[in-house]
């Protein structure tokens, strides 16, 4: 973190402790724990310095003009669809509310990946092959392990945490993954998988924070070693040659600024041993729980968990201020 810092940056001490900051948090979806999780954690970083929180377990239908009346700024905890996609946020913007990361807009292009792989794919930002399969769609399938096969990965258009993720390789395992999507209602992303290096690239206040390798016995990042497993190492330390390295934060600040993202976003990738960054998706409100990714980078650019959250709130105050 090397760039002057921005005007939302150098108001954090000048942040009242008299704000009433609300966190919202868990939600109806499938990433409902985690949500909680990052809620409670938030919750606790604002309320050790000072700032009065008040902590709310929000689904669709409790987001009203006198929940939101009272508090100065909303921080969004929220993980999965509604609270991820747009929907909440379009919710907080009609009500004229100050909150926490992208818009309504941009968070429903980043929650759907197919596109958010368009937008990708039309600016030049080099993301992987795919097709995407509609319920009961066995042609698409059956073309889409022809077209980008023999490897492939199988994942719901809009859904995070690697919630039903599969890899595949045969025509058999890709049906089995594919109506494991299918059984949730909606369409399979069938994408080409690219072996090589798993990374992150966290972008705050239209910066990049330092980059992370993500290393799992798995040899992939799933909901398991996300959350659950003590395995996973992240890797500050990973040898990358410089210009590599600076190709793949260009990428992340691209593919942040294709999206419209504000605030705060975190970028994966796959990188293989020859060829360009691959950016996998955009998150537009990332994980706060203490495996999550963008804390720990932040830590090593020197900004702390409290800290980091009261950012986030100065970053909104200030551009409620701009309105």
């Amino acid at each position: 973190m090397t760039q002057p810092a921005s005007q939302a940056e150098s108001d954090t001490d000048a942040l009242p402790r008299t704000l009433t900051i609300g966190v919202f948090m868990g939600g109806c979806s499938r990433e409902r724990q985690v949500s909680l999780d990052s809620g409670r954690a938030v919750a606790r970083a604002l309320a050790s310095l000072g700032y009065n929180v008040a902590a709310a377990d929000v689904r669709p239908g409790d987001v009203t003009a006198d929940l939101v009346g009272g508090l100065n700024v909303v921080f969004l905890a929220m993980h999965g669809p509604w609270g991820e996609d747009g929907g909440l946020q379009q919710e907080l913007e009609d009500l004229g509310a100050c909150y926490t990361f992208s818009g309504p807009e941009a968070s429903r292009l980043a929650m759907d990946k197919v596109r958010a792989k368009e937008r990708f794919a039309d600016l030049g930002i080099p993301t992987p092959a795919w097709r995407v399969a509609g319920p009961r769609d066995e042609a698409t399938l059956a073309e889409a392990l022809e077209r980008l096969g023999p490897r492939l990965v199988v994942k719901p258009v809009a859904d995070g945490s690697s919630i039903d993720v599969g890899m595949v390789s045969t025509l058999a395992t890709l049906r089995r993954a594919a109506r494991k999507v299918w059984a949730r209602g909606g369409p399979a992303l069938v994408e080409r998988r690219i072996l090589g290096r798993e990374f992150t690239v966290g972008v705050l206040g239209g910066r990049a924070l330092p980059i992370i390798e993500i290393r799992t016995p798995a040899g992939w990042y799933n909901y398991r070693y996300k959350y659950k497993s003590n395995q996973t190492r992240y890797i500050f330390d990973h040898g990358l040659p410089e210009a590599r390295a600076a190709r793949m934060v260009a990428l992340a600040l691209a593919a942040h600024r294709a999206l419209g993202c504000r605030d705060l976003s975190r970028v994966d990738f796959m990188l293989p041993e020859e060829g360009e960054p691959q950016v996998l998706e955009i998150n537009t409100i990332p994980g706060f729980t203490s495996h999550s990714l963008v804390p720990k980078a932040a830590a090593r650019a020197g900004l702390g968990f409290p800290k980091l959250c009261e950012r986030l709130v100065a970053m909104a105050r200030c551009r409620a201020r701009q309105r």
